[in-house]
């Protein structure tokens, strides 16, 4: 029997603020003004058109709408349900067409080896218990050749003093608590871990936000935010 890659008190924390996924004001602002940076981002690399596409951890939806939009077919998994629920929702209203599953990353690849051209992981290795399970996982689902997308958070003192001190409790970007110093992944150990997965990593690009603009940017600081793209060995 095997244990279940999640945190119960993570699902949980985000599971509360599920109903405020959509709202462009609320806590997930962030999400909403980065979204269109890293659809940008992933679809310049993979072509998403026409293309089967996997988000793990998908939460309420942002990123596999997004992809769905410019032609994707999109499955979303994630193991909150009240997330998930959300996600549901905003298809009725959006109008777009995305297969949200209440599974692990684990459980799905083990079901669907080898079936995605693009696996997106974003802001997710950061709150589970073994990230290198989910990139495990990520390497699994997608095809051979195929390309996988994360995006997490550096570990040093400037990735903990902007990212908590400054966005949760400077700035309130974010809710306090919601990320834990501890559990972020630095570059090197993200391309360790996928490259154990078979995974190649490819190109590293950071995401920064400017607090007198306001404004997020992709760039080449990757210190705080950053996003990894990998291809599977063919």
């Amino acid at each position: 029997m095997t244990t279940l890659n999640a945190d119960p008190a993570e699902l949980q924390k985000f599971s509360d603020l599920a109903h405020r996924w959509w709202d462009p004001a609320s806590e997930f602002k962030p999400l909403h003004e980065i979204n269109p940076l890293r659809l940008s981002w992933i679809d310049d690399i993979a072509s998403l058109s026409g293309k089967d596409v996997l988000d793990v951890g998908c939460g309420g939806g942002i990123l596999s709408e997004g992809m769905a939009s410019i032609g994707a077919t999109v499955t979303g998994i994630d193991l909150s349900e009240k997330a998930l629920g959300v996600a549901r929702l905003h298809l009725f209203e959006s109008g777009q067409k995305v297969d949200y599953r209440l599974v692990s990353a684990e459980a799905f690849a083990d079901e669907n080896p080898a079936r995605f051209d693009v696996v997106t992981c974003m802001e997710m290795l950061e709150h589970v218990p073994d990230p290198a399970s989910t990139i495990a996982a990520c390497a699994k689902l997608v095809k051979p050749g195929g390309h996988v997308f994360f995006s997490t958070l550096n570990r040093n003192l400037k990735a903990y003093t902007f990212a908590i001190i400054g966005a949760e409790y400077l700035l309130k970007l974010l809710p306090r608590g919601t990320h834990e110093y501890a559990k972020f992944i630095k570059p090197s150990e993200l391309s360790r871990y996928s490259r154990n997965a078979g995974l190649n990593p490819q190109t590293l690009m950071g995401m920064s936000y400017n607090p007198l603009t306001k404004v997020y940017s992709l760039g080449r600081d990757t210190d705080v935010n950053y996003l990894l793209h990998t291809r599977r060995e063919s």
